[in-house]
C-alpha cells in the first residue's frame, strides 16, 4: 500500500476523532438549561449536530467492527481445532469486508458536497486546431456524448450549432437533462486531441487536430437575479451549413447581457419562444459560471483551465486511431477500445477520473 495512502487514512482518522469530539461537545451543550431557553442558539447547535450525525454514526460502527475483529483474531490464536478455526476465519473475512465498506463511506462523507453534481448540463464543443478535420472531430465528440447520455436514459437537445461545409461543426452547444449529468460530464472539460488520417487527406498522412469542450451546470432561476433591462434581444433567421440562412421566419434568438457582454443564442427549435427559453438557460449558466469563477480567481485564468486556447499541447485526452488507443493524460492511463469509447462507453474513464478527484478532495479536506 502506497505511503501517501497510509498518510491519508491516518489524517482521516485524526479528522474523525475531532468530529466525534465536537459531536460529544454539542450533546453536552444541548443538555444545558441556558441553551434550552435560548431558541436561536438551540436551533444553531441542533443543526450542527444533525449535520454530523451520519458521519459519527458510521465512525462508531467502524470502531465497533474493529473491536469485534480484534476479539475474533484473539480467539483465532487460542483455538487449534480446524473446524472452529475455519468458522472464525470466515467471520473475520466478513467483518473485514464490512469495515472496508464503512471506510469507503467515511472517506466519501469527508469530501465536500458539490451542490451542482445532480444538475442538468450545457456542453459547448468548438473546433480547435486542425481546420475541417477539427470540425469533424467535434461532431464525433458530440456523437460520443449523445450515445453516453442516451445510455443513461438522459435527454439530449441541441441549442445552437454552426456546421461546416464538410459535415462537421465549428461550434455546437447542447443540453443534457438527467440526474447526475454534471457529476459525470464535468470531467470532459478541456482540450481533446485526435490523431488519424482524415477523410479529406488524399496522401494518407496522419493529422493531429483538437476540439475544446466546456461543461456548465444549468443555473436555477433563484440563483441569479437577472434584470430584464440588462438584456438585449435579437431575432434572426436560422442558419444552415456554411452559415447560409435556411429559415424564412425569424425564429432564432440571440440574448446579450449588457453589463458583462455575455451572449447566448439558440436556433434549433422552430418556435421563437422555445429558442428564447433555451438561449436564456445558456445565458444563466454562463452568468453563474462567471460569478463562481469571480469568487476564486480571474475569469481568463479559469477559462484557460477549462478549455485553454485549443492548441495541441494543452490536451487532456488523446484519441489515437492508428493504435486503437485513448489516453487520458490526467490519470496517465490508456484504454485500447477506441471505437467503443466513441460509441459512448465512457464509464471506465469517468470512474478513474472520479476516483482521482475523490483522493485529491480528501487530501484537501484533511489539510
Amino acid at each position: 500500500m502506497p505511503l501517501y495512502y497510509n498518510s491519508i487514512v491516518l489524517g482521516m482518522f485524526e479528522k474523525l476523532e475531532l468530529i466525534q469530539k465536537r459531536y460529544d461537545e454539542l450533546s453536552q451543550l444541548l443538555a444545558r438549561t441556558e441553551i434550552a431557553t435560548d431558541r436561536r442558539r438551540l436551533q444553531e447547535l441542533n443543526k450542527e449536530k444533525a449535520a454530523l450525525e451520519d458521519i459519527v454514526g458510521t465512525y462508531q460502527q467502524y470502531k465497533a467492527k474493529g473491536k469485534e475483529l480484534a476479539d475474533l483474531e484473539a480467539l483465532l490464536n487460542s483455538h487449534a481445532e480446524a473446524e472452529m478455526t475455519a468458522l472464525i476465519k470466515e467471520e473475520v473475512s466478513k467483518l473485514k469486508q464490512q469495515q472496508d465498506d464503512l471506510l469507503r463511506r467515511l472517506k466519501l462523507s469527508l469530501i465536500p458536497k458539490d451542490p451542482a453534481k445532480d444538475r442538468d448540463v450545457i456542453v459547448e464543443i468548438r473546433a480547435g486546431a486542425g481546420g475541417g478535420e477539427a470540425g469533424l472531430f467535434a461532431a464525433d465528440l458530440f456523437r460520443m456524448y449523445s450515445r453516453y447520455a442516451e445510455g443513461k436514459g438522459w435527454q439530449v437537445g441541441i441549442i445552437d450549432s454552426n456546421q461546416s461545409e464538410i459535415g462537421g461543426f465549428r461550434e455546437l452547444i447542447f443540453e443534457i437533462k438527467g440526474k447526475g449529468a454534471f457529476s459525470r460530464f464535468k470531467h470532459e472539460r478541456g482540450v481533446h486531441r485526435v490523431q488519424r488520417v482524415p477523410i479529406t487527406e488524399a496522401s494518407g498522412r496522419l493529422h493531429t487536430s483538437t476540439a475544446t469542450v466546456a461543461v456548465l451546470p444549468e443555473a436555477e432561476e433563484i440563483e441569479l437575479n437577472v434584470n430584464p433591462d440588462d438584456l438585449k434581444m435579437e431575432f434572426f433567421h436560422s442558419r444552415g451549413a456554411g452559415g447560409q440562412n435556411v429559415n424564412k421566419v425569424t425564429t432564432a434568438v440571440r440574448i446579450t447581457h449588457l453589463p458583462t457582454g455575455i451572449m447566448a443564442s439558440c436556433q434549433d427549435e422552430r418556435s421563437q419562444i422555445r429558442n428564447r427559453m433555451k438561449a436564456m438557460a445558456v445565458l444563466r449558466a454562463r452568468l453563474l459560471d462567471l460569478e463562481q469563477r469571480k469568487q476564486s480567481e480571474s475569469m481568463d485564468k479559469e477559462r484557460r483551465m477549462q478549455v485553454g486556447s485549443g492548441q495541441r499541447a494543452e490536451k487532456i485526452r488523446t484519441y489515437n486511431f492508428p493504435q486503437n488507443r485513448v489516453t487520458d493524460h490526467r490519470i496517465n492511463s490508456s484504454f485500447h477500445n477506441l471505437q467503443q469509447i466513441l460509441d459512448g462507453e465512457l464509464d471506465e474513464i469517468i470512474e478513474a477520473l472520479s476516483s482521482k478527484e475523490q483522493v485529491e478532495q480528501l487530501e484537501a479536506a484533511l489539510t
